[in-house]
């Protein structure tokens, strides 16, 4: 599977040790940057890097995006304002399966002052692993979020 991953200065030590992990277990991994630590870099431009690669795919389904800040939430933030991404903040194995089962998300996000590198490659590897649950209930709250907001 390709993943695309981005970070900020405050993620880039997790991006590079997700990085490791995802390699040693068979994926492809983009790293959109940073690409070296930069104290004063800002999470948008790797945010839309991630989401631009991902929509640029062929077969969307087979590819995932993976970002990292500080909070999580500036990268969720900007993510979400790219047509067709559905960004998910996780902080738990449990809150990653259930971004990818309920609301189909095809970017992970996480908060690097709030998880450890063996809860987020849990996280990560867990998301990857989990399928859209396709409940006609989740479809329908997908359906309207493109219908009202395209």
């Amino acid at each position: 599977m390709k993943v695309y991953i981005g970070a900020d200065h405050a993620g880039f030590e997790l991006k590079k040790a997700i990085i490791e992990h995802l390699k040693s277990t068979g994926h492809e991994v983009v790293d959109v940057g940073a690409q070296s630590l930069e104290h004063e870099d800002d999470y948008p431009l790797y945010a839309y890097g991630v989401a631009v690669k991902l929509l640029g795919e062929e077969d969307t389904a087979q590819a995932h995006g993976v970002l990292i800040c500080g909070s999580g939430q500036g990268m969720s933030i900007a993510a979400n304002r790219v047509r067709g991404i559905r960004a998910a903040l996780a902080w738990s194995l449990e809150s990653a399966k259930t971004a990818k089962r309920d609301d189909n998300s095809n970017i992970l996000v996480l908060p690097s002052k709030f998880i450890d590198e063996d809860e987020a490659i849990a996280a990560v590897d867990a998301w990857l692993k989990a399928k859209f649950d396709g409940d006609p209930k989740y479809q329908r709250r997908l359906d309207q979020i493109e219908e009202l907001y395209g």
